[in-house]
Order: structure tokens, then sequence, then C-alpha cells
């Protein structure tokens, strides 16, 4: 069957649905840190997005890094004595050490053990592992594969090369009405993985179709990049466009069906970090809001002392938080399209403050204005949150001191942003305040 089109993908199925369309078409390449895995998903991304793609050459030095030697591979299997191949990269990618150098010989199955990673708790699953900057070779299988291996002599071939090339990220900006930007960073560097990080990768991509759709205040730069070194190369080529990032999100496992888990930046404090706590918790879902820490994705990266970008990491359960992690059972039927489409709405919910949290001077502060005669009470009439947006507006007049935004207002009240928002709106739209 040939694969689902972003065209065709338009006319069916809901947001969650058309996400989990990308996953499963995504699913079967080989990804690594370079290479063609990457151009490839990068293409298929492209179909959804326009991509400004960016290839950066071997030895190119990036920040304390270096971009290393690309990395492809063809083919690789363990063959036994009668040609069988008892573990097949073609069946799935996971069963490559990533990076795998080449390697042609014919061994016992006693020198092969030393090569072969497994999971012996779950003797089914498959465990994903890498050697990026060590040249090694291995395989992965699992332990009931290698349980039935019969002692004698396999033929073991990978047809890898690892050459000077270029580590390939890519970038898609929606222009928004400032030029100073929210970046949203996922990585495309993990193979046969559904929820770390194909699903990181679907939300990222329809978040910037749906900002598309609007005006937003902010622009928004999403980067699709290799997972640490591709941000690391990000951070080294774009050091004049640092000082325009107000506000970040690193997304990573978006799709599996725990509660919605938000890190805070390295500061803790930062606007995107009260933004996400407080669109959490008024929306009621179950979640989770934990501190930094200098471990997990890219928001490491991106809020290290020399840079200290306000970027946190959103996901659902953290990285290592679930058995299936880094394994073969992180396949798309893990990750499901409500857990996606949830995501989706938070990271939307998010954004909207974002781009709505403006510091409002009150223009009759001596007392308080007649709100009566301007109209204002009686259009709350019949509504069945009357009150809310009664006191949204006298908390709006109280602390409209042009220090403090519409999160503060929301904050210090114990109100929903929206309600705080639209009370805004209503009073600017009456000259009692200003942006």
């Amino acid at each position: 069957m040939a694969p689902v089109t972003a065209a065709f993908e338009e006319r069916t199925g809901s947001a969650g649905e058309r996400m989990h369309a990308l996953v499963e078409r995504l699913y079967p390449l080989c990804r690594s840190i370079t290479g063609d895995g990457v151009r490839a998903t990068l293409d298929i991304v492209g179909e959804y997005v326009p991509l400004e793609v960016h290839e950066v050459p071997t030895g190119t030095q990036v920040l304390d890094w270096t971009v290393p030697q690309e990395w492809n591979i063809r083919d690789a299997y363990i063959a036994d004595s009668t040609g069988r191949r008892v573990v097949d990269f073609a069946a799935s990618s996971l069963h490559v050490l990533g990076y795998s150098v080449p390697v042609a010989r014919r061994m016992p199955l006693a020198e092969l053990r030393e090569h072969l990673h497994t999971l012996p708790d779950h003797p089914t699953w498959v465990p994903y592992r890498t050697s990026y900057y060590t040249p090694e070779w291995g395989f992965c299988l699992a332990q009931e594969t290698l349980d039935a291996l019969p002692d004698g002599e396999y033929e073991v071939r990978v047809d890898s090369t690892l050459a000077d090339g270029h580590l390939t990220y890519a970038e898609h900006v929606v222009p928004g009405q400032v030029s100073d930007e929210v970046i949203v960073s996922c990585h495309v560097c993990h193979p046969s993985l559904a929820n770390d990080n194909l699903a990181g990768i679907a939300v990222a991509t329809f978040l910037a179709r749906a900002l598309a759709e609007e005006t937003p205040y902010y622009t928004y730069r999403f980067i699709y990049a290799p997972g640490t070194i591709g941000a690391i190369t990000w951070l080294a080529r774009n050091a004049e466009r640092i000082e325009r990032v107000r506000h970040g999100l690193v997304l990573a496992c978006a799709g599996d069906p725990g509660r919605l888990t938000y890190k805070r930046s390295r500061r803790g404090d930062a606007e995107i970090d009260r933004v996400m706590s407080h669109v959490l918790a008024t929306s009621e879902r179950p979640h989770q809001v934990n501190e930094f820490t200098p471990y997990g994705y890219d928001e490491r990266q991106y809020c290290s002392p020399g840079f200290d970008l306000g970027v946190g990491s959103l996901s659902r359960t953290p990285y290592a938080g679930y058995p299936e992690y880094h394994t073969s059972a992180d396949n798309p039927g893990f990750v499901s399209p409500e857990a996606m489409e949830d995501t989706l709405a938070v990271c939307r919910e998010a954004f909207s403050v974002l781009d709505r949290n403006r510091r409002y001077v009150n223009l009759s502060p001596y007392g308080e204005p007649q709100l009566g005669r301007r109209g204002l009470y009686a259009s709350l009439g019949g509504r069945s949150d009357a009150q809310q947006a009664q006191m949204a507006m006298l908390w709006v007049l109280s602390m409209a001191d042009g220090e403090r935004g519409l999160l503060d207002v929301a904050e210090r009240a114990g109100l929903p942003f929206d309600s705080v928002a639209g009370a805004a709106d209503a009073l600017a739209a009456a000259g009692l305040i200003k942006a």
C-alpha cells in the first residue's frame, strides 16, 4: 500500500488520528544523529510544513563539540549455519547498535555474545542502544531469541558507512507580529521509537500548522534536530538570534497514556514556567510539574548557563519513566491519537496565554470607574460566568499598573487566564486601560 500523503491526511480523521498516521509513516525509518534516515524523516515532515534544511559538515566546531562523521546503514544481520537470518535489520532498525562500524565476519556464539544486547526482564522486547562516539558494533535482540540460539558459528554482517558527511537539522518559522521568538524543539535522532520521539515530532508539526492559521504575537521557530549535538549545533550557529528568544518548549514523549508532565527551565520562574503551571492547573488535567535538572532532553542545552534561555520541557510520562522506554514496545500501538491531541491542546492553550500576556495601564486609576454607565456590567447579563467576569474586570483595573501582566492578575485572583484576558479586552475597548 502506498504511504498516506499529507494531502490525503488533510481529508481524513481528527487531528489526533492524523498525528498518529504521521507517527506510523515515520516509524520504520532508521534515524540516528546523522545520515539519510534524518533526511528522509525531514522530507516527510516537509510535506506537512515547509522546512529550511541545514547541512553542517563533519568536523565543524560547535561550542565544545565537533560535528561527527555521518553514519548510514544499508543492511545488517546475524545468520546461522543454514543462512537463515536470526536477527535482521530489515525487520526493525532497533536490531543494530546505532553507529555500528562495518563488520563482515564469522564467529562462534560465545564470541558473538559480547556484541549482543537484550532485556532479560522483558524477554520479548528489543532494546535501543547506541555507540555514537566510540567505534563499536553490535546487535540488539529479544532475550527469547538469544536463548533459542544454539552453539555454533554465525555469519555477522553490518553493511554501514562511517565517513565525513553532514549533520542535518531543519527549521520551520511561523511569522508573528513581533520578531521576538518562541522556540519549539524536538529531536529527530531516534529510530523506531513512537513515543520517544515520533509523537513529539508529530505534535510539533501540527502545532506549527495550527499557529500558521492564526496571527500569533510572537514569531514561532520550530527546530527539528538530533538530540544533544543537534541542539548544540543550532545554538552555535544562531548566536545572533539568541537575544530574540523569549520563551521555549522542548516536546518529547508526547503520546503515551500517562499524565502530562512539565519540567521547569533552569531559571525556575521563567514566563513559560508560570504559563505552563497555570494552564495545567486551571485545566484540571491530571499533571505534574517538576523542577529543572541538568539531565533529560535538549532543554538542558538551551538552559545551559551561558544561554540561560527560558525553555521548559513538556511530555506525558517523562523519559525512562515507563517500561517501554527505549525498547521495541515503544511502537505505534503504545501511543494514542487522544494523548497526542491532548498534548497539542495544552501547547495551544499555553501559547495563547504567552501571546496575550500584556501589561496594561489603568487610565482611570483614582477610585473605581463606573462600569455600569459604560455598558460593561450590562454586557454580562445572562452569562453563566457573570460573577467571574465581573471579578476579572475589577482585578484587571486594580492591577493595571504597567508593571504586572495579565498572568500576574490571573495568578493573584485565582481566575482562568481566558477570563482575565477577556476582561482586559472589554476594558480596553471601553477606553479604561491601555497596553
